[in-house]
């Protein structure tokens, strides 16, 4: 089967994949456009292969033990700009346009910026760690 330039070759990707123990691969997400790392998700080879035909971001839940694609019920829909593998084909980075928030506490992205910051006089920053 051949494809074009907008149709990912997902069994070609699939094979370059590779998944853990769990058979999950973790999918880095960030905004496509300001870089800002929104949230980190798990998944497994159907939900890599709905996320890159759908253009919608699904992943596998480990706690629930299903799918689920983000936004269906809270309407802050991820939709899928560009799909990169790491170098060992062990982590995914995927460039959304986030609509509403990544995090389901409600917040923009998942990442609390303040555990390490020089604005907030962590020893780490001011040079004097322990050594």
């Amino acid at each position: 089967m051949s494809t074009d330039a907008t149709t990912p070759d997902v069994d070609g990707i699939l094979s370059r994949v590779r998944f853990g123990a769990d058979g999950l691969l973790p999918a880095i997400i960030q905004q496509h456009d300001t870089r800002e790392v929104l949230m980190l998700g798990y998944m497994d080879a159907e939900a890599l292969r709905r996320t890159l035909t759908e253009g919608r971001v699904t992943f596998w839940s480990r706690s629930r033990q299903e799918y689920w694609r983000k936004g269906d019920t809270s309407g802050h829909v991820q939709y899928v700009r560009q799909a990169a593998l790491d170098c060992d084909g062990d982590t995914l980075l995927v460039e959304v346009e986030q609509i509403g928030a990544a995090c389901h506490t409600g917040d923009r992205t998942c990442f609390d910026a303040d555990v390490l910051n020089p604005a907030l006089g962590s020893a780490a920053a001011e040079g004097t760690a322990a050594e």
